[in-house]
């Protein structure tokens, strides 16, 4: 799991006992004052990638009996891991490998650098291990951690470097493996979410959440009506723009701009798709299908700069 990229400080202000130099220079007195210095000099330990982060940083949000926060340990990392198994791969389209059917667990070589955003219900039983029971989770990669390893998840799909150099001033972040457990599909489970992540992006000074969105399915004249709308109306302007990568590319232009039902197509989109939207996000130019998933995939691009003011000031009076 990822650290905190800064350590604890040294507690400059620690004071000695205010006694007279020959006094504290005594015999009997060297040995404890020695101590004392060397325990003000060591460093205080810094942490990394794999490290618990320090406890006053976790939460991030509580609406009632479900709290945000991030996960603390690779346990909790685990209790993520189960969730999405179970909404991708026990009750979704997702194809298991024997590897994931045999853990029963989703995962894959990002879990260990990201961060783990968590919604944990403190008045539903616990889990069989004593647990407390994980509901729903996003996925959290921050650029600068990206750059030190294999970049991000969303660069396996859509070719983002373009857009990324053009706003080399700004600081990205990646949000995936989003899934909330289906008992907690609901208004209030959602907003903790997205309460979670913009305290996260306020902490950390982001300015532009990215990743893949996924419709159901891998016909894309099945998917027709919605990708088409996104195309025509969500499109990201020149300077945001970007596409898959060229040979998994896939056209999102399938009906004429006219021909769209917007009630329609707005009814065929995820929940996931329209929170995007309605917080000012962009779409991607193409669609990529993850045959491994069963669906078929848009690049979302939301800089903090466009979301509406009345949402960050939801959020941020519910952070509050």
């Amino acid at each position: 799991m990822q650290g905190s990229e800064q350590g604890f400080e040294h507690n400059a202000a620690r004071e000695y006992p205010k006694q007279p130099l020959i006094q504290m220079l005594r015999p009997e007195n060297v040995g404890a004052l020695a101590t004392s210095a060397i325990a003000w000099l060591k460093p205080q330990p810094i942490l990394r990638i794999g490290d618990p982060m320090p406890p006053q940083s976790l939460s991030l949000g509580r609406l009632g009996s479900l709290e945000a926060r991030l996960a603390a340990s690779k346990r909790d990392v685990r209790q993520a891991q189960k969730l999405r198994y179970k909404v991708f791969y026990k009750d979704g389209e997702a194809i298991a490998d024997a590897r994931t059917l045999l853990a029963r667990r989703d995962k894959d070589a990002y879990d260990k650098i990201c961060d783990h955003l968590l919604v944990i219900d403190h008045d539903a039983p616990p889990t069989r291990s004593g647990k407390q029971r994980v509901v729903g989770t996003y996925r959290l990669l921050r650029q600068t951690i990206a750059e030190r390893h294999s970049g991000f998840y969303t660069q396996n799909e859509f070719d983002i470097s373009g857009m990324i150099a053009r706003h080399h001033d700004l600081r990205f972040v990646e949000l995936g493996r989003s899934c909330v457990s289906p008992a907690y599909r609901n208004k209030r489970t959602v907003e903790l979410l997205w309460q979670g992540i913009w305290s996260y992006v306020r902490q950390h000074q982001l300015d532009v959440m990215i990743g893949c969105a996924s419709l159901n399915g891998t016909d894309p004249d099945r998917l027709a009506l919605p990708l088409s709308f996104l195309h025509h109306f969500a499109a990201a302007p020149e300077s945001w723009r970007a596409g898959p990568q060229p040979p998994r590319r896939v056209d999102m232009n399938r009906i004429a701009k006219h021909r769209i039902d917007h009630k329609v197509a707005l009814r065929e989109l995820p929940p996931l798709i329209k929170g995007y939207l309605r917080l000012g996000a962009y779409i991607g130019d193409g669609a990529v299908i993850d045959d491994q998933f069963g669906t078929t995939d848009v690049l979302i691009i939301l800089p903090v700069s466009v979301i509406k003011s009345r949402y960050i000031e939801h959020f941020s009076a519910d952070a509050a």
